[in-house]
């Protein structure tokens, strides 16, 4: 009986201990900048300062990927919006060159879908990809679990953020999910404007009301609604192609739904200036080349979005309107965002 006895309390004792441990995380003091809503964090994987500090550990480090060769950082960089390095496709460890444009990493905690096919639906779905990918990463979650269960450093940093004994994928997930959700853009020119610390250019204010009437129709898609993110986060087929040029079908993959060919996620215009190529396939070079595809009206095909109005018609701006409206998109730059030490390698 006092043996019984003695169990029961040691078994009470440890589980008191580890839920110590657990709660000794110390919440994330999350910033959101003036004009942005506030962010609906899940339940199950709350912001803490060391869950953050070891995700942005695991996405600057190659140990993610196999040979040891290639980081999420790899291919998202922070000084180009976290896009990767003005490629149309990125390369993976293999040297396999992929089919899409490496997308940016702005703003990704008010996201509901991601990917350009929408294929994941939470940020951590989505993290869970890349690591075993043929073409990106190439490994197995077991390998990097061994990995890092024997590292010097991981096992400590892991208990510390999460009170676990052992690592699993789950937790290397939720760490860098964490970390991503703190990669906030707000503190742009444009972002300063609407808080009247700053003033447009005259360029600049006459791209701001094409962007935002039917002039130049970016708002339909990239909005304007006061939610700050410049993007609706929905899919669009944006005249790029015929039906016989669609090579890649986008939503349609996901869903089965022919109504959804060739429809992608439309991404944020915040630092804009920064993340070339563009589109989904990053056909167009240069901002010019973009300016040029929506001022020609675009393809038609049996599934471009009813908002692209003007196919067939274009919008007949004139050389100025152009440059204006790049002035203005450029005012979405945010240089704070672009050199963050908080979003650098450690």
């Amino acid at each position: 009986m006092k043996r019984q006895l003695f169990y029961f309390t040691f078994l009470a004792l440890l589980n008191n201990s580890c839920s110590r441990d657990e709660s000794q995380a110390t919440p994330y003091p999350l910033q959101i900048p003036q004009g942005l809503p506030s962010m609906v964090i899940p339940a199950d994987n709350p912001l803490t300062v060391e869950g953050v500090e070891l995700g942005r550990k695991l996405f600057y480090d190659p140990i993610l990927s196999k040979n040891n060769i290639q980081s999420c950082a790899s291919c998202h960089l922070q000084s180009l919006g976290f896009t990767d390095h003005g490629l149309r496709y990125s390369v993976g460890v293999d040297g396999i060159e992929g089919t899409r444009n490496s997308m940016p990493l702005i703003n990704l905690g008010w996201s509901p879908r991601f990917f350009w096919d929408g294929r994941a639906l939470t940020l951590e779905q989505q993290i869970f990809q890349p690591v075993t990918n043929p073409i990106e990463m190439n490994t197995t979650w077991p390998e990097v679990e061994g990995k890092l269960n024997t590292h010097a450093e991981y096992p400590n940093l892991f208990y510390k953020a999460f009170g676990i004994e052992r690592i699993d994928s789950v937790h290397v997930v939720k760490a860098i999910a964490q970390f991503i959700r703190t990669m906030i853009s707000g503190n742009s020119k444009f972002d300063k404007f609407l808080r009247q610390q700053a003033v447009l250019t005259p360029s600049e204010m006459n791209g701001l009301n094409i962007y935002t009437t039917e002039k130049g129709d970016c708002f339909h898609c990239h909005g304007f609604d006061g939610s700050g993110q410049f993007t609706d986060f929905s899919f669009h087929n944006n005249g790029l192609d015929t039906d016989a040029e669609m090579t890649d079908l986008g939503l349609m993959i996901v869903t089965g739904n022919p109504g959804d060919k060739g429809k992608f996620k439309t991404p944020t215009l915040r630092n804009i200036e920064v993340t070339a190529p563009y589109m989904h396939d990053g056909r167009f070079a240069t901002l010019e080349e973009v300016i040029e595809h929506y001022d020609s009206g675009g393809k038609p095909s049996s599934t471009v979005d009813p908002l692209m109005k003007h196919v067939g018609t274009g919008l007949n701006l004139t050389a100025q309107e152009k440059q204006d409206l790049i002035n203005f998109l450029k005012t979405l730059t945010d240089e704070e965002f672009l050199t963050d030490p908080r979003f650098s390698a450690p």
